[in-house]
């Protein structure tokens, strides 16, 4: 045993290897990419696992499918919006038979501080009917990360880890325990894994009957605590994941604490909830996402006699993170004036490109070129190049989800907008911008698609990219768009009048062009420099 400090999601990933990890496959993803990245460093130490970032969240889970498919263990990490890309594979998942353990670690993001919206994957988890851990601190996300490799192999099926953007990226002191020595090779049964539907039908009505074994895991769970007072039975709290950590903080110890219930697993522990709802008149519901707990036990009634108090009620908010305050609120608690911060002192500092970036000068030259043109739609993507949208260069009309800008630039062309133009990073373009480009080949809509390569994807750390350079080019030429028409340009400020004729040239030309903006990060180009310079 141990002692070490860590993120996390770092917590995460080492207890994936301590409990004899074989594989770990991951998409980068603010608040989840620390976990491969720890991981990656990990394996380079000869540790004995591989562990590689994919082009998606798909494909990444349906390789962690093939290692579980041999009998050994894999873990597959994404954040919340990745889990909607990766959802066909772990939909279906659940009524195989998983063979060696198959954890999925999904990390939210509640208050949208680098994603698109706040989605809960415990929905996720229900709606697969899978069992899920939700760690509360660094020791359990070690702890259930190891655990749910057991639960995974012990009911074969996968088994999810929700974090939030505040533990994956706190630090803290973590025990490691024993480390456990990979699987051997042992193949699945292939009418386990074939989901043709009689062998679908039986699977999934196994998954069902399996359901009461479930719950009574999580009632005989060690990671959910429950502590009836019965000196006060006016009030009862039940929390999960950070949600009980933000309770804790408003009492100075146990004692002073009412009675509370930590739920740490779902499906709920169903009578350890009765239990503590039997005992008390109030129950506050701290979850950190969306209701789904309070949901779950208010049903469309409510419970009789009882009140429940919670997101649903205005109790707590139904929007952005949770934190001590807004418990301390709910509960009843004078607020700590002193340490209150008046927000007005705090200057607003909206993010922006880099100084240098090349984006900025991909943007500067489109602004120019569709200056003539009072109906232009810039349709934009994820990536740092989504700060287009903003001062100085306002340049971005949308960014709804990966791969949508060549998508719903297809779309707006084919009912008139005109010009109608992607902005697309590398990254994306091969996470999911080829299938839409090879749609748009097909119909040869009249459309611009700019790639902007700056070699990496940049926004969540600097991990690899699967298609830069002439590698991309190539994969361009193979979906079936016009060699003439695909234009490779450098965006700098001495080839700015170039690069506008170049586009006006494209736009002007009635068909499907691409354009691809070719120079590397900034921050990957300084790292270079320093490098060399050592």
């Amino acid at each position: 045993m141990t002692r070490e400090i860590l993120l996390g999601d770092e917590a995460v990933a080492l207890g994936a290897i301590h409990a004899g990890l074989s594989a770990g496959y991951s998409y980068p993803g603010t608040p989840a990419s620390e976990i491969m990245e720890y991981m990656i460093r990990a394996s380079n130490k000869e540790a004995g696992f591989k562990a590689t970032w994919c082009v998606n969240e798909k494909v990444a889970y349906e390789e962690a499918l093939g290692v579980s498919f041999a009998g050994k263990r894999t873990l597959v990490s994404m954040k919340h919006v990745g889990l909607n890309v990766a959802a066909d594979p772990f939909m279906n998942s659940a009524i195989t038979r998983i063979n060696g353990g198959l954890v999925v670690v999904v990390a939210d993001d509640p208050g949208m501080h680098s994603s698109q919206n706040e989605q809960d994957s415990r929905y996720y988890a229900h709606f697969a009917h899978v069992f899920c851990f939700e760690p509360s601190n660094h020791q359990e996300a070690y702890d259930m990360t190891r655990s749910a490799f057991d639960v995974s192999e012990r009911f074969n099926i996968p088994v999810m880890v929700r974090m939030v953007t505040r533990l994956s990226h706190s630090r803290s002191r973590i025990e490691t325990r024993e480390i456990k020595k990979e699987n051997p090779i042992c193949y699945g049964q292939g009418q386990d894994w074939t989901l043709l539907p009689m062998n679908a039908c039986r699977r999934f009505a196994h998954l069902v009957d399996a359901q009461p074994e479930f719950i009574g895991l999580s009632n005989e769970s060690p990671f959910n605590l429950l502590d009836l007072k019965d000196y006060d039975k006016s009030l009862g709290i039940i929390a999960s994941g950070i949600g009980y950590n933000y309770v804790m903080e408003n009492y100075s110890n146990q004692e002073n604490c009412p009675s509370l219930l930590k739920v740490s697993t779902y499906p709920l522990p169903e009578a350890l909830i009765a239990k503590l709802v039997n005992h008390v008149e109030t129950v506050l519901v701290v979850e950190e996402g969306y209701p789904l707990i309070e949901q779950t036990i208010k049903g469309l009634f409510g419970i009789p006699e009882k009140k429940l108090h919670g997101k649903l009620t205005g109790h707590l908010p139904r929007t952005g993170e949770l934190s001590p305050d807004a418990v301390r609120e709910a509960l009843g608690i004078k607020p700590r004036e002193h340490l209150r911060i008046d927000s007005s002192i705090l200057a607003s500092r909206p993010p922006q490109l880099c100084q240098g970036c090349p984006h900025g000068d991909t943007f500067n030259a489109l602004n120019q070129t569709l200056e003539p043109y009072s109906q232009a739609s810039v349709f934009s993507d994820i990536g740092c190049y989504t700060l287009g949208a903003l001062p100085p260069y306002k340049a971005v009309d949308s960014c709804v989800c990966m791969g949508a800008s060549v998508s719903m630039a297809k779309g707006g062309a084919e009912v008139g907008v005109f010009p109608s133009v992607a902005v697309i990073g590398d990254s994306t373009f091969a996470h999911s911008g080829i299938t839409p480009l090879l749609d748009a080949v097909a119909s040869n809509t009249n459309m611009t698609v700019v790639i902007v390569d700056n070699a990496l994807v940049a926004m969540t750390g600097g991990q690899p990219t699967f298609a830069t350079g002439e590698k991309l080019v190539q994969i361009i030429k193979g979906v079936g768009v016009p060699e003439e028409h695909i234009r490779v340009i450098v965006p700098l400020p001495k080839n700015l009048e170039k690069n506008i004729q170049v586009m006006k040239e494209e736009i002007e030309h009635n068909g499907l062009s691409v354009i691809i903006s070719l120079r590397e990060c900034i921050q990957k180009a300084k790292k270079k420099i320093k490098k060399g310079a050592k």
